[in-house]
C-alpha cells in the first residue's frame, strides 16, 4: 500500500489527518499544498477545494479520500477493534459531539477570526490584524477553552476514558492557536496536562517542526513539559 497526503501545515484539518494517521502508524508521503493558489493540485480532487486529501493506492486500485471525516472514517474502517470511536455508545457519541463542535462552532467563531488574522492576512497580504477582531476572537477562545478545563478535568480524555477523534480534532486545531501563543496555558491547568499527554505521543513530532513564513513558535509550542 502507498499512501500520499496533500496538505496545509496550518490547516486543523490537515492536522488531524497527520495525527490520525501517524496513531494507526500507516506511513504516508506528504505533498504540502497552498490552497488558495489557481496551480493548487487539490483542485482536481476535492470537488471543495480544501485540504487534507489522501490518496491510497492499494492491489492496483486508487481511493481518493476527501477531507478528515472521510480520513478518520477510513481508518475506522480498516481497524479490526475501534480505533478512535469507542466501543462504548455514550462515549462514541460523546466524541462525534465534540468533534462537530470543532468542525462548525469553534471553526466559525474562533478560527475564522483568530486564524484569519494571524495566518490568512499575511498569506493573503490583507493588511495587519485588527484589534476588534482580535478582542473578540481570542474572547472566544477563552469561553471555549474554559468548557473543556470543564470537560477534561473529569475525564482521562476529552470525550471520555481512552483516546479518540475528539482528541486529535481539538490538538489540531490548538496547537495551531499555540503556535501563534493564543492558549494562555497556565490559566487552563487541566486542559494543559491534557495537552502535553498528546504533545508526547510519537504521532504529534511531526507536527511540532512545522513552522510558519515570518512567524516564530510561541515559546512552549516544541517543549514537551511546559
Amino acid at each position: 500500500m502507498s499512501s500520499v497526503l496533500y496538505h496545509f501545515a496550518f490547516d486543523p484539518g490537515s492536522r488531524a489527518a497527520r495525527l490520525a494517521l501517524g496513531e494507526a502508524k500507516v506511513a504516508f508521503e506528504e505533498t504540502p499544498v497552498r490552497p488558495w493558489e489557481d496551480s493548487c493540485p487539490i483542485a482536481g480532487l476535492n470537488p471543495s477545494g480544501m485540504p487534507p486529501v489522501l490518496q491510497v493506492t492499494e492491489t492496483g486500485r486508487t481511493l481518493t479520500l476527501c477531507e478528515p471525516a472521510a480520513i478518520l472514517g477510513w481508518l475506522e474502517d480498516r481497524s479490526a477493534a475501534p480505533f478512535l470511536l469507542p466501543a462504548d455508545a455514550a462515549e462514541r457519541a460523546e466524541t462525534r459531539r465534540l468533534v462537530t463542535w470543532f468542525d462548525r462552532r469553534f471553526t466559525d467563531e474562533v478560527d475564522a477570526v483568530l486564524l484569519h488574522e494571524r495566518m490568512e492576512k499575511p498569506l493573503l497580504r490583507l493588511g495587519p490584524p485588527e484589534a476588534r477582531a482580535l478582542r473578540a476572537g481570542r474572547e472566544a477562545l477563552r469561553a471555549h477553552l474554559s468548557q473543556f478545563e470543564s470537560l477534561v478535568a473529569e475525564r482521562d480524555w476529552l470525550s471520555g476514558r481512552r483516546l479518540s477523534q475528539a482528541d486529535l480534532v481539538a490538538a489540531a486545531h490548538l496547537s495551531i492557536l499555540d503556535y501563534f501563543g493564543e492558549v494562555a496555558w497556565a490559566n487552563w491547568p487541566a486542559l494543559k496536562t491534557w495537552y502535553m499527554k498528546l504533545k508526547s505521543r510519537p504521532c504529534f513530532r511531526p507536527l511540532l517542526a512545522d513552522r510558519f513564513p515570518g512567524v516564530p513558535a510561541s515559546g512552549q509550542y516544541a517543549d514537551l513539559d511546559f
